[in-house]
């Protein structure tokens, strides 16, 4: 995926991806409602206690040191009663326990919001995984898989900045700002006016700035981005660098993306922290205001000194969270940035999907019937045109021509992992867009040329083919013996207990091929796919693999992709691509016969391999 070009973000856009994000994320915080709400009583009784902290100090200064005119009286009997002493006394338990509920409060608050951020977020994350696997192969074709690792892994933690950390606490400063501002405009509006002034102007440089740090920051996130996904591709091909010798170009170039991420990063960083210092010029020009002013108005006897002071304490707390927000703003622009990644992927559609009136598959006779199909890859040259084939129950069908001719797209139109621009596929007699996607591929086994094995025990990659997850030893292993890899299992030291490298990678291309075949014996399908089963094995090997297919084939009806014909002679019915279209078909005999391209083609590979006469390989008992 490539990086989009930085373009300067305007407010509408920041707030609409803060909306995107929150849109996503809401859905999942009603099943934490008490978590929440008891998080959101703690916030709110904390910001009481914030309004509340600076007034022990007021009584003290007013009253037990006696610097406010008429001996600083309350109007409050209970307090202006006590004596001196006994005041001072309560004054300083107050402070203790006024801070220790506060404490108290914006711990369980803290705790609260981090629970239910982490809930929503380990449900968001496995939701998202869930989504990846149903997207389409167009989709998958265009993405990198690096890339879309750093989004579940990397962006999506950051969410959190935006969901828990920021956009939650956020209720917090808005009622701290809202309860100081408050009581400020009822001890002295004018004094008040004064130092809530600078507040536009900070709110305005905020902006400013903070939208600058978030095209940054996304352009960065992009770069990361981009980095995980050359470097997955790099070490998932390490083979393939290190026997070319490409360990030096490709240092380079991840060394050239790296400084790149480097030169974005200190950029960011160079305009957080303008940010937060043009947040703490103004609030020091604030507090100069009102340290001023304020201590007019005491002279005057408009105010007490406890009355500046709590002013001043408030101002301090009023403009915490915008300060905040500037020491901050470079993370929570990342994390917005990372968000809107991960509700990208939220948002991409799957070309192929369950349609309304989908409903699942009833057991499969094996009658398949390609009617008319044409295909192509979005804005690309038509892969397929005019496409009739059938298979009926318990026929082999082989399907052999040029590379790029359209053989595997004829697969995976019957898997539905691409859905035909035009015509339709039909398996008894329905097309297979009437049926749910997992009954229908629950019901096709898969022998493809690249076997995916996972870093697990035999017995656990055998046993991934079984859908309802209730295949039993004596299953494993009899599925096992028919792929012809019972043996070599048994060679290894644990058996079936052997945990596998990844990839498959401690396994020869044979033994690889011979367990995916062992998982197509487990299923027990009536439809089965071959996709180039053989390419790449040597003869012996191939010869086990052909053998295990022979039997796993009998009874089912079969379409083999291949460019082996010695392989495709055995079947009932051979189809000759070229250029998207059918142009011959009928039985190995019956082509050579006809002395058209499959002949043709025929002798031809019979030269390369040195052969006169095809190889005794049979699929067909």
């Amino acid at each position: 995926m490539l990086i989009r070009r930085s373009r300067p973000i305007k407010m509408a856009q920041m707030t609409g991806g803060m909306r995107r994000i929150m849109r996503h994320v809401w859905p999942y915080l009603p099943r934490y409602h008490g978590l929440l709400g008891g998080a959101a009583l703690a916030l709110v009784g904390s910001t009481l206690m914030r309004l509340i902290e600076p007034w022990p100090l007021k009584l003290v200064i007013d009253r037990v040191l006696g610097l406010a005119p008429a001996g600083g009286a309350t109007g409050i009997g209970a307090i202006d009663d006590l004596a001196q002493p006994n005041l001072l006394v309560a004054c300083a338990v107050a402070v203790v326990v006024v801070v220790g509920l506060r404490a108290l409060l914006e711990y369980l608050s803290t705790i609260g919001f981090a629970l239910a951020g982490s809930r929503v977020i380990t449900q968001l994350r496995g939701d998202l995984y869930r989504h990846l696997q149903r997207l389409s192969l167009s989709f998958h074709d265009r993405a990198r898989t690096g890339d879309l690792t750093m989004r579940i892994v990397g962006d999506i933690g950051m969410m959190r900045e935006v969901a828990v950390t920021a956009m939650l606490p956020l209720f917090a400063n808005i009622l701290i700002l809202v309860g100081m501002g408050t009581v400020m405009l009822w001890l002295n509006w004018q004094l008040a006016l004064i130092a809530l002034a600078p507040l536009p102007l900070l709110a305005l440089t905020t902006v400013k700035l903070g939208r600058r740090i978030q095209s940054v920051s996304r352009k960065q996130r992009g770069r990361e981005g981009n980095m995980a996904a050359a470097t997955a591709e790099s070490m998932a091909g390490m083979r393939v660098v290190q026997a070319l010798s490409l360990e030096k170009r490709m240092s380079a170039s991840f060394a050239s993306q790296n400084d790149q991420s480097l030169s974005e990063g200190v950029k960011g960083a160079r305009l957080a922290a303008r940010l937060e210092r043009s947040a703490d010029l103004l609030v020091g020009v604030s507090t100069a205001l009102v340290l001023w002013y304020g201590a007019v108005l005491v002279l005057r006897g408009v105010l007490t000194p406890g009355d500046l002071i709590v002013f001043l304490a408030y101002l301090k707390n009023a403009f915490k969270p915008v300060r905040d927000f500037a020491k901050y703003s470079g993370r929570l622009a990342k994390a917005t940035a990372a968000g809107e990644r991960v509700v990208d992927l939220l948002e991409e559609v799957p070309d192929v999907r369950d349609a309304p009136s989908a409903e699942p598959a009833p057991a499969f006779v094996g009658s398949i019937r390609f009617e008319d199909v044409g295909f192509n890859y979005a804005g690309q040259a038509v892969v397929l045109d005019g496409i009739d084939l059938a298979i009926e129950p318990g026929q082999i069908v082989a399907l052999v021509g040029s590379s790029g001719a359209g053989k595997s797209t004829i697969a995976s139109l019957l898997m539905r992992l691409y859905d035909p621009t035009a015509g339709r596929v039909l398996i008894d007699g329905r097309d297979i867009r009437e049926y749910t996607l997992e009954s229908l591929r629950g019901q096709i086994s898969v022998v493809l040329q690249d076997p995916l094995l996972f870093s697990v025990s035999v017995r656990e990659n055998i046993a991934l083919a079984d859908p309802t997850a209730i295949a039993t030893d004596e299953d494993i292993e009899a599925a096992a013996r028919l792929a012809n890899a019972h043996d070599f299992i048994m060679a290894t030291a644990e058996g079936y207990d052997t945990v596998l490298a990844e990839r498959g990678v401690s396994l020869s291309a044979g033994q690889r091929q011979r367990l995916t075949i062992a998982r197509a014996a487990l299923r027990r399908n009536r439809i089965l796919i071959l996709d180039e089963p053989t390419t790449g094995l040597d003869r012996e090997n191939a010869r086990l693999v052909i053998d295990a297919l022979r039997r796993l084939s009998r009874d089912r009806s079969v379409l083999l992709v291949t460019h082996d014909l010695d392989f495709a002679a055995q079947a009932d019915l051979i189809a000759v691509l070229d250029k998207g279209r059918i142009v011959e078909s009928g039985t190995h005999a019956g082509l050579l016969g006809a002395e058209r391209a499959y002949a043709a083609l025929f002798r031809a590979r019979q030269t390369e391999k040195g052969a006169t006469v095809a190889d005794p390989y049979a699929i067909a008992s």
